[in-house]
């Protein structure tokens, strides 16, 4: 509704005969906030500095982004902002069910994914982020080891300075990711698909680190998690997408009624 009248007026009344019809009685009041603020938590924004969603006092909400709607390709359909003459602003993109980051259609997009318990997505990827810590720390942690291991390689000492400098951004990296989702940053799952593509490339380069335990383990169950590592970087996006970044409705219910 809010879509289809960009910079106008929609007021509480439209959107309760909307939601609920006639003979239907119902706290109209607190469900009309209830679904504002669910649409408001998806999007990032917020009542007191409103990017998308505008609250007018005593009338109702409007959309504030114009909105023009383009012929989608394939099955992906954007609304797009357009640039302002008079503010000279960027145009700022919404994207509808797009899913990001695409390639060819190879990456799944938010439709062609499962639906999940928020719990169960936000904890996988929560235990992600920490697990590429501990390669990390853990690395670092036994330089003395892995540069005997690595010293049988041609030009071991640039292999070993590229494993410690991408250690040394990365850690960093997965600290504010981790923050972002743990405090329910505001837009964290936007962010994080846009960071996506540059940990996609060390993530994959990363995927060897089981290679650096061949003192500890077998070169066949290397070459395994090697291979299930490699899927790691997708596996994050998805869970994204999925909603790992959205607040869990159940808790957020208890709280406030407790």
């Amino acid at each position: 509704m809010l879509l289809e009248r960009p910079g106008g007026v929609l007021t509480r009344e439209e959107i309760a005969r909307e939601l609920w019809p006639d003979g239907t009685f119902v706290d109209y009041e607190h469900g009309v906030n209830s679904a504002v603020n669910r649409i408001r938590d998806a999007l990032g924004d917020s009542a007191a500095s409103p990017r998308f969603i505008e609250t007018l006092a005593r009338q109702g909400y409007r959309f504030v982004i114009p909105v023009e709607r383009i012929e989608p390709r394939d099955e992906f359909q954007t609304h797009t902002r357009k640039p302002s003459s008079a503010q000279g602003t960027v145009p700022e993109t919404l994207t509808v069910d797009g899913g990001g980051f695409l390639a060819g259609g190879i990456l799944a997009s938010p439709r062609e994914l499962p639906k999940a318990p928020h719990r169960v997505v936000f904890t996988l990827f929560i235990l992600l982020q920490l697990m590429y810590v501990g390669f990390y720390v853990g690395a670092l942690a036994n330089l003395a080891e892995v540069e005997e291991l690595l010293s049988v390689l041609p030009r071991a000492g640039v292999v070993l300075d590229v494993l410690i400098v991408t250690a040394g951004i990365l850690i960093p990296v997965r600290a504010f990711v981790l923050s972002a989702f743990l405090f329910r940053a505001p837009g964290a799952g936007g962010k994080f698909l846009r960071i996506w593509p540059f940990l996609l490339v060390l993530d994959e380069l990363w995927s060897l680190s089981p290679f650096l335990l061949l003192h500890h383990i077998n070169f066949g169950l290397a070459l395994a998690c090697t291979a299930l590592l490699a899927y790691s970087p997708f596996a994050q996006r998805s869970l994204v997408l999925m909603g790992a970044d959205r607040i869990d409705r159940d808790l957020k219910t208890t709280v406030e009624r407790s």
